[in-house]
This record gives C-alpha cells, structure tokens and sequence, in this order.
C-alpha cells in the first residue's frame, strides 16, 4: 500500500510539473490558438487530476486522524499538534 500511496504523489507532482509548464507557455503568448486550445484543454484534464488527487488525500488523513474510536475532521492549515 506504501507504494501506492507514493505513486499516488508521484502522479500528482508529475501532473502539477506538467501544468505548471503549461500555464508558462500559455503565458508567453508565443503559440498558435490551436497550440493554445490544445494545451488548455490538457491542463483542465490536469487539473482535474490534481484536485481528484487532493480529494483522495484529504479522505485518507480523515481517516487516519481518530481519536477514542471515532473519525475527528482536523483543519490540515491549523497550529494545533
């Protein structure tokens, strides 16, 4: 299952890379509108990737954080420990 979970990140950082380079090339404006459609359409597929992913993450740290037997929701953004 670790290797899963690690794949798991490794496909969201590969496709975040990915999306990242796109949105540069779009941002140059150097590419045709075809070039330019094409590639938005591949980071919206990206990016529905990406949230999926985070999705997937976010159900697994609910489900690891229990306290007393019972699922407890933790803010992943608090100062709490």
């Amino acid at each position: 299952m670790a290797k899963q979970t690690s794949s798991r990140v490794g496909d969201f950082e590969k496709s975040l890379t990915e999306l990242e380079k796109i949105v540069e090339r779009m941002e140059d404006g150097e590419q045709s509108l075809e070039v330019s459609l094409k590639d938005f359409e591949r980071g919206m597929t990206l990016v529905r990737q990406c949230r999926d992913s985070l999705v997937s993450a976010e159900a697994k740290v609910q489900q690891l954080i229990e306290k007393n037997g019972k699922l407890e929701s933790v803010s992943l953004d608090s100062d709490k420990t």
